[in-house]
């Protein structure tokens, strides 16, 4: 997701929480029934019924489904639909404003075998940001899915793919909490890359194993179809202790003035950091923050 992209949603968002605080009768009532072409020559017509369940059928059947919609805290929902699966068939999604800014999406894959749509599992797991489908957003040129709730002043993202039918968390982001000016003391961050919100991002394979971990802006998603690339910053001092963990005591191995190294990760007051060595294999290590005043 772009910066540009990233606004857009945001807008998005606010805009929804705008609508949720309108009377009912200024509300759209186009997204409640909606006919939409699944591929050609299949139409599909679905509509929202004042028990919270959609009625949705294609023209290839007089058969009729009942689906259980997303709803508001007022019972409002919203339908659409887009191509959740990339297999060139365009799906059925329903929506709903919780807490003003946070769009809770359900979404019913269609099946062309049997011409029926069937609920799309949300992963589940503790690495997740948001639990079930949060402003979906499908990305057919990644083939991803990325899933946005806001929690306090910020936004968290989760990015699923497929592992053959079954979707899975790809990438996620957690907050890295990095005192801006300690930090300067002994790593100054190359003043074209943004560290105004930094976020440790990681990338797993469909088993839930983490493969990388890099920080970078936490309001704008890496390419999906790209490695993980931290921040970039030059070592301050004129040497620099490299600690093999973070809480370590001692250490043999330092970084000095001017060095280069790459930022992948943060606890507790200590960054982990790789440093491409020019004669040998990239050096991972910790540097520890100094401490408060």
């Amino acid at each position: 997701m772009t910066q540009l992209n990233f606004l857009r949603h945001a807008a998005r968002c606010l805009l929804l929480a705008g609508m949720a605080l309108l009377p009912l009768g200024a509300l759209a009532t186009d997204d409640s029934d909606i006919r939409f072409d699944v591929s050609p020559g299949v139409t599909a017509h679905a509509r929202l019924l004042e028990d919270g369940r959609i009625e949705v059928g294609t023209t290839r059947s007089a058969h009729r489904q009942q689906l259980q919609a997303a709803s508001d805290e007022e019972g409002h929902s919203r339908l659409g639909h887009a191509d959740y699966n990339f297999d060139g068939y365009q799906d059925l999604d329903s929506s709903a404003t919780l807490g003003q800014v946070n769009e809770s999406v359900v979404v019913y894959l269609y099946e062309p075998a049997s011409g029926a749509f069937r609920a799309l599992a949300p992963p589940s797991g503790a690495n997740l940001n948001c639990d079930g489908f949060w402003s979906l957003q499908p990305d057919a040129t990644t083939r991803t899915l990325t899933s946005s709730c806001r929690s306090g002043p910020m936004w968290y993202t989760d990015i699923y793919r497929y592992n053959g039918p079954t979707l899975y968390l790809f990438r996620t982001m957690r907050t890295a909490f990095v005192d801006t000016e300690l930090l300067a003391r002994v790593l100054a961050v190359d003043a074209s890359e943004d560290m105004d919100v930094p976020a440790v991002w990681s990338t797993h394979d469909p088993a839930g194993k983490m493969l990388e971990h890099a920080i970078s802006n936490g309001l704008e998603a890496p390419d999906s179809n790209a490695p993980l690339k931290g921040r970039i910053a030059s070592v301050v001092p004129v040497r620099l202790p490299l600690y093999s963990r973070s809480g370590d005591a001692t250490t043999k191995r330092y970084l000095v003035k001017g060095d280069k190294v790459e930022l992948l990760d943060a606890a507790d007051g200590w960054l982990q950091v790789r440093y491409q060595n020019p004669a040998r294999d990239p050096i991972l290590g910790w540097v520890k923050l100094p401490e408060q005043p």
